[in-house]
């Protein structure tokens, strides 16, 4: 049997929530891994099963309690973002603080100094403009390679190989139903395309 690269992410995502269902049923606490393919398994069988991105997104929320997890997955797994099949079409799923506010820092976190950070200092940037066809919201995460999104989004695809969304790291933005915007693309690796369409300024 000849699977796709998603195919295998999909079993892989599953053999592991089961793992972990297993160790929940014998009364054991989830690691950060097994808690996030909990999570996962669960909105990529919703999104299969008809519901709504909204609906998705908010039982997403309450698929592993606090006490189910062990001390400081919160504070590991701040976010949780996973490409969903529905019957519209593939969406990105975003989810901030699957697992509650944390109670601390977290191992790995930073504090930041006063002041202001140049984003994407020195990279080559440019802009494309987007609509959103498609009857839902469309999310797309940082670091998701741009000319890959959606199809329900409508732009310069060509112009847009070899780019991500110019946001920090870790964040998404959000496209509307019907709506019609700029953005700003960034190379996503150093040097840049060097065709007509990447000449935009750093």
């Amino acid at each position: 049997m000849h699977l796709t690269l998603r195919e295998r992410e999909r079993i892989d995502i599953f053999n592991v929530a089961q793992l972990a269902r297993r160790r929940l049923s014998r009364g054991q606490r989830l690691n950060g891994p097994e808690a996030v393919a909990v999570v996962c398994d669960e909105i990529l069988e919703l999104a299969w099963d008809g519901l709504s991105l909204p609906q998705v997104m908010e039982a997403a929320r309450h698929v592993l309690a606090p006490e189910q997890l062990r001390d400081g997955v919160a504070e590991l797994v701040p976010q949780i973002q996973v490409e969903a099949l529905f019957p519209h079409g593939t969406s990105l799923v975003a989810i901030d603080l699957p697992f509650g506010a944390p109670a601390t820092a977290g191992p790995g976190a930073r504090a930041l100094a006063e002041g202001t950070v140049e984003l994407n200092a020195g990279r080559t940037s440019w802009t494309v403009t987007v609509r959103n066809t498609g009857p839902l919201p469309v999310h797309v995460s940082s670091h998701f390679p741009f000319a890959e999104v959606n199809s329900a989004l409508s732009f310069d695809r060509e112009a847009a190989r070899g780019s991500r969304l110019g946001i920090p790291a870790g964040t998404s933005e959000t496209f509307e139903p019907g709506s019609i915007r700029d953005v700003e693309l960034i190379a996503l690796s150093l040097p840049a395309p060097a065709d007509d369409y990447h000449q935009g300024t750093s």
